[in-house]
């Protein structure tokens, strides 16, 4: 991917433009790194997407405490001793995620993140994988 195939990068390193972000990567539903931010190497990255998967996947199975098992999932927000990171749907099969420092504007992010989302559509969509679930 570092070979020149990390094609969305730089979309993610402007998600990083806010302060007191640390990390991006975009994922595919079932935990495949489609692209990574500057500051995360490609093998950290790989682990932190199939990390994220699982935890998307956890969130996603929770939707009934939320009142309806079919309402549909669109972030999972996990905090930390020294940051949070932040994962949202981001189309088709596809999630993005980012962590940031405990100093992190929450709402600014998480604001940010949906509007990268929406303007970038279709170049964050991953086209689902034969068998794979891909509800988000």
């Amino acid at each position: 991917m570092d070979d020149g195939t990390n094609r969305l990068g730089w979309m993610l390193d402007d998600a990083l433009r806010m302060p007191e972000t640390r990390y991006a990567i975009l994922l595919s539903a079932d935990g495949l790194l489609m692209a990574h931010s500057e500051r995360i190497g490609r093998d950290d990255a790989e682990r932190q997407a199939a990390g994220m998967s699982g935890l998307q996947s956890l969130a996603r199975s929770t939707a009934e405490f939320c009142g309806d098992a079919g309402t549909t999932w669109r972030q999972t927000v996990s905090e930390f001793d020294d940051g949070y990171v932040f994962l949202v749907a981001a189309g088709p099969g596809a999630y993005l995620a980012v962590s940031a420092t405990q100093h992190v504007d929450m709402e600014t992010v998480s604001f940010r993140l949906q509007e990268l989302v929406q303007r970038l559509g279709k170049e964050l969509t991953s086209p689902p994988r034969p068998g794979a679930d891909t509800r988000a």
